[in-house]
């Protein structure tokens, strides 16, 4: 695969294709780990929503500990979106190539750390669980700040909740019947939009499907693929600042 190929994905100059091929990898990335994720610990960890009303279903039925562990999972999703932020703008601020890259090589790195230890680690259930959700969760947060960030909040790829729902607009819009509307109040859809939105979702599925697949039948290492994809996308522009340290 070209160099250059490569470096389109997380270099800091931008544009419209290089930002929808980047979601799609981390669209399928998340769906995969969160499909694992669920079969690892019976959590999904990417969905902040189901999350924060199992913690408000809790509170109100004093299930004290089932809520520690909610907010554990929703504090970890938070701190690793301000990672995330954090190494984006020091990146900035040093005018580095890799200010995209840095939050990919740290996700790629927990997760090459979960799937290599994480069957060592399965037999401490009473703290592995709850540390795996972290985690992950963490992960989730960090992935989806960088991919909001890059395309200015454009593309989300660890939930699908809101591309399900632009889906059903623009299909209301593509479908609308515009008898007796002129050129002006014509109601369009965008088209172009539209077939964004329906990849990252078949990316998620697919990711989903791939992650559940693997987990059932090579268990935690079935992580390890996803981490070498991570580190696929963001190595170019980190040897090129390490090349560019050394001049």
């Amino acid at each position: 695969m070209p160099i250059n190929y490569l470096r389109g994905f997380t270099k800091p100059e931008r544009s419209d294709e290089t930002n929808r091929r980047l979601g799609r990898s981390l669209a399928f990335v998340a769906g995969a780990a969160n499909a694992g994720g669920f079969l690892a610990v019976g959590q999904y960890t990417s969905h902040m929503s189901g999350i924060v009303s199992s913690l408000a279903d809790n509170l109100a039925l004093g299930e004290l500990d089932v809520v520690v562990a909610g907010l554990s999972s929703l504090l970890s999703f938070l701190i690793g979106a301000a990672t995330s932020a954090i190494l984006i703008n020091w990146g900035r601020r040093r005018d580095s190539h890799s200010q995209y890259a840095v939050p990919l090589l740290l996700e790629a790195s927990l997760l090459l750390f979960f799937g290599l230890l994480g069957s060592n680690l399965e037999t401490h259930r009473v703290l592995f669980v709850p540390a795996t959700v972290c985690v992950l969760c963490y992960v989730m947060g960090l992935q989806n700040a960088m991919i909001t960030k890059i395309s200015k909040s454009e593309i989300r790829t660890t939930h699908v909740t809101g591309l399900v729902t632009d889906i059903g607009i623009e299909l209301g819009k593509l479908f609308y019947w515009n008898v007796g509307a002129t050129h002006r109040n014509a109601v369009r859809a965008d088209r172009e939009k539209l077939f964004l939105l329906g990849s990252l979702l078949l990316s998620f599925l697919m990711g989903g499907l791939t992650g559940a697949f693997g987990f059932r039948h090579l268990g935690f290492v079935a992580t390890v693929p996803l981490a070498i994809i991570l580190l696929t996308l963001a190595v170019v522009p980190i040897v090129d600042d390490m090349f560019a340290q050394r001049r």
